[in-house]
């Protein structure tokens, strides 16, 4: 890239890379000096300055880490199960207390008494009842009604609570799939007020009549009408009741969590963030946390505090721990120095800390980070000698940067010019294979006889037409630019409407552009006016506008083809909806090899040749070409171009004025 150029005037190729490298050395030998000395001295002061800062804030640091075991200490005393409570009335009065964001209660040998799963019910003996049976077959038969009456029969004549609750249950759910809601909401109801049934637990050993308080809920829907805010208040209070039947942890969180989405607005459970972190914390693994100390969780963001006696394993967030310890540690610290308790492993996460010191025995892993705030207050004394090393090394560099600034700017043009015409070689590369691959794919389907019938034979043949097209119209274009490079016009004018002229770009016009999601409009005046011009080259530039449009538009796409006479002249002009261009980017777009995006261009094809190959043809017949746009609100191109009517009369009399269309 950097080995030869070439001058335009003579045509004789000369080699760069000796004035390149002449040029690196005379900036970079006596730089790479002034810069080693300055970082050395600049390296001594920095050194100086920041022992005096680690001896001062060092000692600062270690005080506050001496706070910290204490505070954790007497936390560790709060732990203790209540006397008197049974585990799950303990474990919300410890919620209740906020000593933790969640707990996890063990007995003396360490094994976990709350949360537990449920246990299956006891005193179930004997076989189903046969009504139990049949309506159970009924139901699954889709007899849905008849199985609700078997349920029903079940309900009142068995003397055991377990199954008459099932069966109502059941009774009330085929009620509801029958179409009689508002029965099978007054036998759930009705479930809810049977005192003798509240202890009725199903077949896995949870309690029936809370779940059926739920389904009740969930029947009446957004109807807040018809009892459902004296249900809902009942469930709530049921759940949260840990003194009442002994309900499973699991169940107990399902209908709380069920409960809120039903009821959001109304429903005030304060156990139930504290259940669900206890139940993914022991879904992890078991837990042992160390003695007297935080230690890590298996949930990130979570950490452990035993109890003294073991029996109570705290479950503290992150975020609630750096929030309790800050009255811990955090005193008058020295000005200029602040302290932050950092969690393991998250030491760099804020960038490089200026010193870190270990939290204490009570806290392993963590660490107190001091960040710098404000001044540095030893740096006054070494902040003057810095500013003169500083202007020495850049007085130096800028003397001789500046005296090389001329050579850059001739490598640099010659830099460009090479990487445009490598771009360009790229480009035409990969823009003729596309359509080459294409035809390439349909005749070899056509030559296997992988096709259907003769229509669809002659769609390929359509297809590898308009493939033919897009590939001429692609060579016209670097014809174009190579005309446009040697200064030659080789256009055929003739006279022509623009009904002509259009109606060849809509049948080269590609699919993508017509056709939905995106919006095509077509407006043709009906006097425009004829002109004398090449087809195939006025063609081409209509093809680009529209091309262009479609490469720098969003979805949903709109854009707008439209033709129309006015004073002598034909305006052709293309809009779109697109990413529109800043007055820099409109004042170049209609230069060789200008991309106002080139992410966007190389996904959608295209080396900036088009909108210049536009302004070269119209300007060769005679016409201009403009642009309006704003950012965001897309862009406006048009073509103007004299009708044949002002072309004669120019011819007869150039001083005259111009016809009207």
């Amino acid at each position: 890239m950097f080995g030869r150029s070439t001058n335009p005037g003579t045509g004789r190729s000369g080699r760069v890379w000796p004035v390149l490298a002449a040029l690196l050395a005379t900036v970079i030998i006596p730089s790479a000096c002034m810069l080693w000395f300055m970082d050395a001295a600049m390296r001594n002061e920095a050194l100086a300055v920041r022992q005096r800062l680690v001896q001062a804030y060092g000692s600062e640091a270690a005080k506050a880490a001496k706070r910290l075991d204490p505070y954790w200490a007497a936390r560790t005393e709060k732990l203790i199960l209540p006397v008197g409570l049974s585990p799950p009335e303990a474990f919300q009065h410890l919620v209740r207390a906020g000593l933790a964001d969640g707990f996890i209660l063990r007995d003396q040998a360490g094994g976990v008494v709350y949360p537990v799963p449920p246990s299956v019910a006891a005193g179930r003996v004997g076989r189903v009842p046969a009504g139990l049976l049949a309506g159970a077959a009924l139901e699954q038969d889709g007899k849905a009604a008849q199985a609700a009456a078997v349920y029903a029969a079940v309900a009142a004549q068995t003397s055991q609570g377990d199954l008459a609750a099932q069966a109502a249950v059941a009774q009330a759910r085929c009620l509801a799939r029958a179409g009689r809601k508002d029965q099978a909401i007054e036998v759930l109801v009705a479930l809810m007020g049977a005192e003798q049934l509240a202890e009725a637990r199903d077949d896995e050993g949870r309690l029936i009549v809370p779940g059926a308080g739920l389904f009740a809920l969930q029947l009446m829907g957004d109807d807040r009408a018809g009892g459902f805010r004296a249900v809902a208040d009942r469930l709530a209070a049921w759940l949260n009741d840990y003194a009442g039947a002994a309900m499973g942890s699991s169940q107990r969180r399902f209908l709380m969590a069920a409960l809120r989405e039903v009821d959001p607005s109304a429903a005030v459970l304060p156990t139930l963030e504290a259940e669900d972190l206890a139940a993914e914390v022991l879904a992890r693994g078991p837990v042992e946390p160390a003695p007297m100390r935080l230690s890590p969780s298996a949930v990130a963001g979570v950490h452990l505090l035993a109890g003294a006696d073991g029996r109570v394993i705290a479950l503290l967030r992150q975020d609630r721990v750096l929030t309790d310890t800050r009255r811990a540690f955090d005193a008058e610290p020295l000005a200029g120095m602040r302290l932050t308790l950092t969690p393991p492993g998250a030491a760099g996460a804020r960038g490089e800390p200026f010193l870190m010191q270990p939290a204490g025995a009570a806290m392993p892993g963590w660490t107190l980070r001091v960040d710098l705030t404000g001044g540095d207050p030893f740096a006054s004394a070494s902040q003057r000698q810095r500013a003169v090393y500083i202007g020495t090394a850049t007085a130096g560099i800028v003397a001789v940067v500046l005296l090389a600034l001329s050579v850059t700017f001739y490598l640099g043009r010659q830099v460009r010019l090479t990487r445009l015409k490598n771009d360009l070689i790229a480009t035409v590369s990969h823009e003729l294979k596309t359509p080459l691959s294409s035809m390439r794919l349909l005749i070899d389907t056509l030559l296997e006889d992988r096709y259907r019938d003769i229509e669809q034979a002659r769609e390929y043949f359509a297809l590898i037409s308009k493939e033919n097209e897009r590939l001429t119209r692609l060579i016209d274009n670097f014809l174009n630019f190579s005309r446009m490079e040697r200064n030659r016009r080789a256009f055929v004018f003739a006279p022509l409407s623009v009904e002509e002229i259009l109606a060849a770009v809509m049948r080269a016009v590609p699919d993508r552009i017509t056709h939905p999601p995106g919006q095509f409009e077509l407006e043709v005046a009906d006097d425009c006016p004829p002109i004398s011009g090449d087809r195939d080259a006025l063609v081409t530039v209509v093809l680009n506008l529209l091309d262009n449009a479609h490469k720098y538009s969003g979805d949903p796409r709109r854009i707008v083809l439209r033709a129309w006479g006015r004073n002598g002249r034909l305006h052709v002009s293309v809009s779109d909806n697109g990413i529109g261009l800043s007055r820099r980017a409109a004042r170049r777009v209609f230069d060789r090899f200008y991309q106002v995006d080139r992410s966007l261009s190389r996904a959608a094809g295209g080396c900036g040749l088009g909108l210049s190959i536009v302004k070269f043809v119209v300007e060769a017949h005679g016409g201009t070409v403009t642009v309006a746009s704003r950012v965001g609100e897309g862009s406006t191109f048009t073509m103007s171009l004299p009708t044949l009517n002002l072309l004669n009369h120019r011819r007869a009399a150039p001083q005259g004025g111009t016809d009207g269309c």
